[in-house]
């Protein structure tokens, strides 16, 4: 007989001094464009299954990161999360492959009623280098259910956020 142990959907990992939760995103065929490499649409969706997995609590007998507090999953959840903006820099090319991407987040700032979330996407983990594909902020709003208006983060929120707080994104071709 063999134990079964939980899926883990992501982990947080503290390398170089800075503390991420990093996610193996697998890529789908579907998610590559004419010219053979990931489409700058289908890059949205592959951050926002990374966020998911960071944040929203895994599914019964799945672990997740210490990260993973929102009930988002359920009908009743009391807040949801809103994207109030996104910002990717495209770096390389992301080509198709087996083996999942390295999309690795912190938070760069927390507010009141949000959080910027900041992303890079990177090759496997297994390469030696990696590259760095795209780099992505996403301000995330908690909003309420009911009335759909901001609420303050709460102190469990602040709590699991702190350990990820790093330094925003600067991006190289800012007009």
């Amino acid at each position: 007989m063999t134990e079964h142990t939980p899926h883990t959907v992501a982990s947080v990992v503290t390398t170089a001094g800075a503390t991420r939760v990093r996610i193996p995103i697998h890529l789908r065929w579907g998610d590559l464009d004419a010219l053979g490499h990931v489409n700058n649409t289908s890059m949205l969706k592959l951050l926002e299954e990374a966020r998911l997995r960071a944040f929203w609590k895994p599914e019964a007998g799945m672990s997740g990161p210490t990260t993973a507090i929102l009930d988002a999953l359920s009908l009743s959840a009391e807040t949801m999360t809103l994207i109030a903006r996104q910002e990717i820099e495209y770096l390389a090319p992301v080509p198709y492959g087996q083996r999942p991407l390295d999309v690795q987040l912190w938070i760069g700032r927390i507010g009141g009623s949000s959080i910027d979330v900041c992303y890079e996407v990177y090759s496997p983990h297994e390469d030696d280098p990696q590259t760095c594909y795209a780099r992505s902020t996403a301000v995330v709003v908690m909003v309420s259910t009911e009335t759909g208006r901001p609420v303050r983060l709460t102190d469990e929120m602040r709590r699991a956020w702190a350990p990820i707080l790093g330094e925003p994104i600067t991006y190289a071709h800012r007009r």
